[in-house]
């Protein structure tokens, strides 16, 4: 079992491809909502995957975030994920994102402790099955 505390930070700079106006999240050329979601779960991932047993890995389940402020492009951000609980499968975290001039996001993360190979067959028999 993980214990709380593992943590992690992934750290980038917003370039024009990552603003709510490229992604089309919104018509600004600042961080998109989006896209600091994606790295606060790139956190998460990154800091319990070197404890998962082999062939396992996660999932989101859930992400309950607050975007507090606009990053212009140019600035680096950094997103930070904590675990703050580990019940069975289920991993919560507080996630964070900052850049140089203070808070950006912040909110709860849940993960789900998954087989790949179970979760792609999963995936795949969807696809047999048709629309």
């Amino acid at each position: 079992m993980m214990q709380p505390g593992l943590s992690a930070e992934v750290t980038f700079s917003v370039t024009p491809e990552l603003t709510a106006k490229t992604v089309g999240s919104g018509t600004l050329d600042v961080l998109a909502t989006p896209v600091m979601i994606a790295k606060m779960e790139q956190a998460a991932w990154t800091a319990v995957a070197p404890h998962l047993p082999q062939d396992s890995g996660t999932v989101g389940t859930l992400m309950n975030v607050k975007h507090l402020s606009p990053t212009p492009v140019g600035m680096k951000v950094t997103c930070r994920a904590e675990l703050t609980e580990a019940d069975g499968r289920r991993l919560v975290f507080r996630v964070t994102a900052s850049d140089a001039k203070g808070p950006v996001g912040e909110g709860v993360h849940e993960r789900a402790v998954i087989q790949n190979d179970r979760f792609v067959a999963k995936a795949q028999k969807k696809l047999a099955q048709g629309e």
